[in-house]
């Protein structure tokens, strides 16, 4: 389950356990207010993320676009090693920032 939470200039995306085919376009959907909202200060915790399929990728990557259009700042936080894996495979730690599990 997603939960969206405003903190000081941020809006935080709290995400669930997975983002794969079977809820990728409800997480889009879920994200939706964060990004129209004005959200050019996003944050994607992590903490519960344990999976990540293809489909969640482009919904990632299509977020940063639209914040970074916006001129905001975008980060994966709390990110564990499986996920992270993950993201340095498909490139993703190239061109967004990504912050590892404390």
């Amino acid at each position: 389950m997603t939960q969206i939470i405003k903190e000081g200039g941020k809006t935080i995306i709290k995400t669930g356990a997975r983002i794969d085919t079977m809820n990728a376009s409800q997480f889009e959907q879920d994200i939706q207010p964060a990004l129209a909202d004005g959200g050019v200060n996003l944050e994607m915790d992590c903490t519960d993320l344990t999976y990540i399929a293809s489909s969640g990728l482009r919904i990632i990557q299509k977020t940063m676009r639209v914040v970074m259009q916006q001129k905001g700042e975008f980060k994966m936080v709390n990110v564990s090693p499986e996920v992270y894996k993950v993201l340095a495979m498909t490139g993703f730690t190239k061109f967004m920032k990504v912050e590892k599990k404390a």
